[in-house]
């Protein structure tokens, strides 16, 4: 969910890890560092602090005083079946740090192929885009998309590539997109 613009200070209670926004560089905070949760879409945190935005990767959330995640969605119980739509719902679940609308609805998600293998699992591999061509988040917007196909049941190589052509443009955002960003 995104949160609030007047979100309250928290304070980390030990060092953390981080994604410099929009550079994609790794950054150290300090324990003690003052943050103001922006966003908490995707399993990640990103926060404004004295250097900016930054994303916090869900397995450090525990370090933001104050701050408890939800819980992570698992699918069905004992669901193991695979499918594309699986794919595509997975994606949706990856979201640029800056933007509460996910990759899909974004219109980034440009190809998928779903190929199976001899011993009956999945290769799966997506094509994708960024909003903006210098955009440094875009490796580690592609790594989470990876990441998260691969957890699928019976894949087992999962490849986001990250294309320029055709070049992205507003006019791709779904009509779901839209209505978050408040453009319909």
């Amino acid at each position: 969910m995104a949160a609030p613009a007047n979100s309250p200070l928290h304070i980390l209670t030990q060092p953390v890890p981080a994604t410099a926004i929009p550079a994609g560089e790794n950054v150290s905070l300090p324990e003690g560092t003052q943050v103001a949760i922006v966003q908490t879409l995707g399993g990640h945190i990103t926060v404004r602090t004295d250097l900016g935005l930054v994303r916090i990767a869900r397995e450090h959330a525990g370090a933001i005083g104050g701050y408890v995640a939800e819980p992570e969605s698992a699918g069905e119980p004992g669901d193991s079946t695979f499918n594309e739509q699986k794919v595509w719902d997975v994606l949706k679940t990856c979201f640029d740090p800056e933007i509460p609308v996910n990759i899909v609805d974004l219109g980034l998600v440009y190809d998928l192929a779903i190929e199976p293998t001899a011993t009956g699992g999945h290769v799966v591999e997506v094509k994708m885009t960024l909003t903006a061509p210098g955009c440094g988040m875009g490796p580690v917007i592609a790594e989470d998309a990876r990441q998260k196909i691969a957890a699928l049941p019976s894949v087992e190589a999962a490849k986001v590539h990250v294309v320029w052509d055709p070049q992205w443009t507003p006019q791709m955002i779904s009509a779901t997109g839209r209505q978050v960003l408040g453009l319909e």
